[in-house]
């Protein structure tokens, strides 16, 4: 009965709300690890142990397991989502995890990385990106190497956007990315010409070194043996190539490049609304966190502009 529960509510996560099937692996451990839980604590099933009580006492068990507030708040929002599906479902009366106090959690901010090292690892790679296609496989993996950085910081795109996208999703007539997103939305993202050259210069890499990876479908990346590119081979490039360049400190991450280029639209004058498409986010409060990291610019702008600042702030002077 239980085990039919969760993986009915797996299933609609999946196919209905169409989460990916890293979310889902995330759900079901979850779910499992409540369900254990449960069955230590009490002989009743899956739905009876769905009392505040006992969800309570969940939290407790995570938090002493010296989890951090951050992951106990995701096990308990899954166990939500999971109470939800049930309250629609006709088993349950109403969800008893709003019963239930959630660990308070310090707000971090997005990192991001320095324009100027951006800048300067673009600088000192430039020549992989512009030059005719080096036949060797070094060659051929510091061109695939750089093409990942810089898609993931001209787009702005999440890694797992980036292991989707076919040769198809890049219109070079139009200068366009199209780019399924969660919940398999489809956004298009403008590419600077400087771009659609690299990205040309490429794939005609990949069609010399590779073969057979020219059709409309192929990937867009993949590696010297023509394997697509996953989520872990993105991650090791990203730490490989930021690691060997000066100023870069902290997580190396395709998420900070993320971070980076949102930070960066915003400071050069971007509004909310149009990095929000940029990004693919659902909602406009998921992008307003990068204003927090603009406060320098608005220190500078403040200091330039408020009539009190130009005065030596003195009024009337």
């Amino acid at each position: 009965m239980e085990s039919r529960l969760i993986s009915e509510y797996l299933d609609y996560v999946s196919f209905v709300k169409r989460y990916s099937p890293r979310t889902r692996d995330i759900y079901a451990a979850s779910l499992e690890g409540f369900l254990d839980f449960a069955q230590a604590c009490n002989d009743r099933e899956l739905v009876a142990s769905l009392v505040p009580g006992i969800i309570r006492g969940y939290e407790v068990a995570l938090l002493e397991r010296k989890l951090k507030a951050r992951t106990v708040n995701l096990h308990i929002s899954i166990l939500s989502g999971f109470c939800r599906f049930l309250v629609n479902s006709g088993m349950l009366e109403s969800n008893p995890v709003k019963l239930v106090r959630r660990p308070r959690q310090e707000k971090l901010l997005p990192e991001f990385f320095r324009q100027e090292d951006m800048e300067e690892y673009f600088r000192q790679t430039d020549a992989w990106a512009s030059e005719i296609p080096d036949l060797t496989l070094q060659g051929y993996t510091r061109r695939f190497h750089r093409a990942v950085v810089s898609t993931l910081f001209n787009t702005g795109i999440r890694r797992a956007e980036l292991v989707g996208l076919r040769r198809k999703d890049v219109d070079f007539r139009r200068k366009v990315m199209r780019v399924t997103g969660k919940g398999d939305k489809m956004r298009e993202i403008p590419l600077l010409p400087s771009y659609c050259k690299e990205i040309s210069l490429y794939l005609q890499s990949v069609d010399t070194m590779v073969g057979g990876m020219d059709t409309p479908a192929s990937p867009l990346f993949v590696t010297a043996k023509g394997r697509a590119v996953y989520p872990e081979l993105v991650d090791r490039i990203v730490k490989q190539e930021l690691g060997a360049s000066d100023g870069f400190s902290g997580r190396k991450s395709p998420h900070v490049l993320r971070h980076t280029v949102a930070t960066e639209l915003l400071d050069d004058g971007a509004d909310l609304n149009s990095i929000k498409e940029f990004l693919g986010h659902s909602s406009l409060a998921a992008t307003q966190v990068y204003t927090h990291n603009s406060i320098g610019k608005l220190k500078k702008v403040y200091e330039s502009a408020h009539p009190r600042a130009k005065n030596g702030g003195k009024n009337g002077d």
